[in-house]
């Protein structure tokens, strides 16, 4: 393998210091060999792949902000919307489509809970919105949706496995959870109410899961961008994988 290294200046950025080791960019600076610059990316949750751009040495890491994103429009899908915009700036492909998976829920899933937009009252004979948010039309459709999103998600957890334990818990546990809230939905349309209420409480058990894994790895990446004194375990997966990752300055000259 060649002796191409990268060297990490006082911002945190990575630059290419080409054969000669004691190149830096800085006195601050030390050098990375592309061994190492590999383990870094979970950083960015994205696999082992060639990656000739130089825009992770120039621009911050928006993996965090598409995980702090909550839920519906001005918090999860507004900060998931930016995050996939960086992400695809950056060249992280894998994270550009999470966020954009999980900015399209919130936003679609959101419109359906809106009030004002009286979507249920379409099912009702009378116009009565909560009777039409109890009929058996919205709720088996609900259902149908979540179970169509739970495959999405199923989808992507697939590719997890070449990122880290904590990515792919989120989404083992996340797609367990729609599948379970849309169990809850079609024993609403069959009346089935203490069902219902046990359903409800595991989703909401098995979604709190996925908070806290997602908040861990929140920090995680902080941490690491903050160059804060904590190693916390993530479970790299990676190396149970072929390599397929080449060094950049080769991918570069290929380029």
């Amino acid at each position: 393998m060649a002796n191409n290294q990268y060297a990490i200046n006082d911002y945190n950025r990575l630059e290419p210091t080409g054969t000669n080791l004691s190149k830096v960019v800085s006195s601050g600076a030390v050098t990375m060999s592309p061994e190492i610059f590999e383990k870094l990316r979970w950083l960015y949750l994205t696999p082992k792949v060639p990656h000739a751009g130089d825009n992770i040495k120039r621009f911050a890491n928006p993996t965090p902000l598409g995980f702090v994103g909550g839920i519906f429009f001005f918090v999860g899908p507004l900060l998931l919307t930016l995050g996939l915009i960086f992400e695809w700036i950056m060249g992280n492909f894998f994270s550009m489509m999470v966020m954009g998976l999980f900015a399209v829920f919130w936003l679609s899933f959101g419109l359906l809970q809106l009030p004002m937009l009286a979507l249920t009252s379409a099912y009702s004979a009378t116009g009565d919105a909560a009777e039409g948010a109890a009929s058996v039309g919205y709720n088996a459709t609900i259902a149908l949706y979540l179970i169509v999103w739970g495959f999405a998600l199923l989808t992507f957890f697939i590719f997890t496995l070449k990122t880290n334990m904590i990515f792919a818990g989120i989404f083992f546990f996340v797609t367990f959870a729609v599948w379970v809230l849309s169990g809850a939905y079609w024993k609403v349309a069959s009346g089935d109410y203490v069902t219902v209420g046990q359903l409800q409480k595991a989703g909401g058990a098995l979604l709190f899961i996925v908070g806290l894994l997602g908040w861990y790895m929140t920090f995680v990446m902080m941490a690491a961008e903050m160059r804060l004194a904590i190693k916390l375990p993530v479970g790299d997966l990676s190396h149970f994988w072929p390599r397929t990752d080449v060094e950049m300055a080769t991918a570069a000259k290929e380029k």
